[in-house]
């Protein structure tokens, strides 16, 4: 089996929950994905890393670092790092707070990462785009270059339309892990 659908089934079996749940975009799901169940194994978090890497390289993008929103990027630009340092390409990661910290530094984003730099934007979960837009805002307030935005997996409920401009990659879509469910 290759990465992909490695990927794919360790999704399917950890990250998939039915239930009810109320999303960050405020809507209400009978399903949810915590990817985190996925991105915090150590095979996820190394099958992760390569299928952002193989986009990386397939749609050949040339990026200065890799970052996204805190706590659903954290995991998956930490191991893009560790994995492209392995393979000979670093690839610097960031992270981008919700509210700048208050104290010692100030700073809304944690990372070495160079002004005018050229970065991909990391997201878990793609719903509604909202957590996503908002590291993109951070990440331009910073001076960076937004040169594309990846998701683990885009929901299909708006989400890619809004991240169109932005060169939007979703490793998975929903409707390759469930089958269409009612909201």
């Amino acid at each position: 089996m290759d990465n992909r659908n490695k990927l794919l089934q360790l999704l399917k079996e950890n990250s998939l929950l039915f239930g009810e749940f109320t999303l960050t975009s405020g809507k209400k799901s009978s399903y949810y994905f915590d990817s985190k169940l996925t991105t915090l194994l150590p095979e996820g978090s190394y099958l992760v890393a390569r299928e952002i890497l193989r986009i990386i390289e397939e749609k050949k993008i040339e990026a200065d670092a890799i970052g996204g929103m805190t706590l659903g990027a954290d995991p998956i630009v930490s191991a893009v790092a560790a994995v492209s340092f392995v393979e000979g390409k670093p690839l610097p990661a960031f992270i981008v707070r919700k509210d700048p910290k208050g104290h010692g530094s100030r700073r809304r984003i944690e990372g070495s990462v160079r002004d005018k730099a050229k970065v991909i934007i990391v997201d878990d979960v793609v719903t509604t785009a909202g957590s996503t837009l908002s590291a993109i805002e951070a990440a331009k307030e910073a001076g960076f270059d937004i040169v594309a935005v990846i998701a683990l997996v885009d929901r299909e409920e708006g989400g890619t339309e809004i991240l169109k401009p932005y060169n939007f990659y979703p490793i998975f879509r929903r409707s390759e892990i469930l089958p269409p469910v009612s909201m």
